[in-house]
């Protein structure tokens, strides 16, 4: 099982960034010690600097597949969610300033967190079709739809699978819209699709 993560596939979050929309798809990796289950709390890493939210539809891959077709792609999801891609901006800043690898900002110990698993991917699943929201102590700090992906989907999972053999279990986490903001202890993250809330999760101590 691996982790892999898209970057600025909203163009409002390329903007927020102050960087080009890219024109093929952007992809890093996190270690399985990344991921965050339901029900356990987000413990801040000791990385020093804001630690930042970024929603995003999250996807289970359920078999092998190496070069695949967009048109095939979808038969591969078994099912979906949302997570939060954890971000060490200032530190990831720092890093690609003097450009340098970052996954020390994307890829420590609890950085994906997971939510509640939806119901199973089925034919007429429209993955390009949802509205994803993140509420912070109540309030709604990002809200969007998938439809305003750069890459859809099936051409990320297409464009993956040129590169790294996908795997039963890999997770894809298809990017962020805009909002991305900081976090902090005690804040408490809620996250939405159509309005069903499948994550949450309590910010603890650093």
């Amino acid at each position: 099982m691996k982790v892999i993560c898209i970057g600025r596939n909203y163009a409002d979050h390329a903007k927020e960034l102050g960087t080009e929309t890219p024109t093929e798809p952007i992809f890093f990796l996190k270690p399985t010690t990344a991921c965050l289950y339901p029900g356990q709390p987000i413990r801040l890493p000791d990385i020093p600097g804001e630690i930042e939210h970024e929603l995003e539809l999250v996807l289970m891959i359920d078999s092998y597949a190496k070069d695949v077709p967009a048109s095939m792609a979808l038969g591969l999801v078994a099912s979906f969610t949302l997570g939060l891609d954890l971000t060490a901006r200032t530190l990831q800043n720092q890093l690609k300033a003097k450009g340098l690898p970052w996954e020390k900002a994307k890829a420590w110990d609890g950085s994906a967190v997971l939510g509640e698993v939806e119901l199973p991917m089925t034919a007429s699943t429209d993955l390009q079709a949802f509205t994803m929201e993140l509420k912070k102590n109540g309030q709604t700090v990002q809200k969007d739809t998938t439809a305003n992906m750069i890459f859809p989907v099936a051409d990320l999972i297409a464009y993956v699978s040129r590169f790294i053999t996908l795997e039963p279990g890999d997770l894809l986490f298809t990017g962020t819209p805009a909002g991305i903001g900081p976090i902090a202890e005690g804040d408490v993250l809620e996250g939405f699709l159509n309005g069903k809330r499948l994550l949450h999760a309590t910010v603890g101590k650093r």
